[in-house]
């Protein structure tokens, strides 16, 4: 499959310096693609690749034009990241010869389910009674919808991902045994959320537990019993969200972070990889650390840190003295 510049540009915008009906045949990085492959910058650190790179067009900013050498096609936007997102969605669908919709043969889905029409429900998935897929909704292979759960529309599940498993509830008793705490509540997926690999979402165990709309989670994070995820925010692998915690809306959260149970996370919130969030956080707060606190704090203490054997050894010499 190809795509001429022209018709890249008609159709996604940008300021085109170069052959307008040079034939794009392929996406690829600065540093291995060809003459018939579009690529991207957006890291002025990586801007020296422009000088070797072989693509026949490169994505950049209005910054970084300057930067290219005499003689290559670029396609100048604000945003060369944004833009490539949306070039690699154009291109997906330029190629494609059909959506899936239906219910692949190995599929099992209740009586009691309902799928949407448009919707896809991938090999060996697994959809329990009383569930709902809504329109354009995609489970690719072995996801399991539990019981009552319910899945909004375009959303996006992927392999292994489970949704509606029992939370977490277990009620000590005297001898030190425990007994299981039925979670009888379900799982609320809003309309364009996107689900990485073998990321599992508790049911509740009253209520809901819900993922607002616009959310995008990453491989192998684990949402806790009635946790709510607020429009837009992102979390990226390995996270994990204690019960009955609230997170606002556009936040962005790293990797390995660890967040305790019954707190409340604000709106725009930043927390940077493998930070422990051990209470509630205020609207528009970056932190790291474990426990965490404020970003800039941290990168200053850091350095302190990182200086301690000097510093002791300092002092050590001046209560010689």
């Amino acid at each position: 499959m190809q795509l001429t510049l022209a018709f890249i540009v008609e159709s996604l915008g940008g300021e085109l310096l170069g052959n307008p009906l040079l034939e794009i045949r392929g996406l690829a990085p600065l540093e291995t693609a060809q003459s018939t492959h579009i690529s991207f910058l957006s890291n002025p650190r990586y801007q020296s690749q422009l000088q070797t790179t072989q693509a026949g067009c490169v994505i950049v900013s209005a910054a970084l034009r300057q930067a290219a050498p005499a003689g290559v096609t670029l396609i100048v936007t604000a945003n060369p990241y944004l833009y490539y997102a949306r070039l690699t969605q154009l291109w997906r669908a330029s190629q494609k010869r059909g959506t899936a919709v239906g219910v692949h043969p190995s599929a099992v889905v209740d009586a009691s389910a309902q799928v949407d029409a448009t919707a896809y429900v991938g090999p060996l998935c697994v959809v329990e009674r009383g569930a709902r897929i809504g329109a354009g909704s995609v489970l690719k292979s072995r996801v399991t919808v539990g019981e009552d759960c319910v899945i909004g529309a375009r959303c996006i599940l992927h392999s292994g991902v489970v949704i509606g498993s029992d939370g977490f509830g277990f009620a000590p008793q005297e001898d030190g045994t425990y007994v299981k705490v039925p979670q009888i509540g379900n799982v609320i997926i809003e309309d364009d959320v996107e689900i990485g690999a073998c990321t599992t979402v508790d049911r509740a165990t009253l209520g809901s537990t819900i993922i607002r709309k616009g959310v995008k989670l990453d491989n192998h994070i684990q949402v806790a019993h009635n946790v709510e995820i607020g429009e837009n925010t992102v979390i990226a692998s390995q996270t994990g969200i204690a019960g009955s915690t609230k997170i606002g809306k556009n936040c962005m959260i790293g990797g390995q972070v660890g967040i305790v149970g019954h707190i409340t996370i604000g709106n725009n919130v930043k927390i940077q990889a493998q930070s422990g969030i051990g209470k509630s956080l205020g609207d528009g707060e970056v932190v790291q650390g474990s426990p965490a606190f404020n970003y800039g704090d941290f990168a200053k203490s850091f350095v302190h840190f990182r200086n301690l054997p000097k510093i002791v050894a300092d002092i050590e010499n001046l209560k010689k003295q």
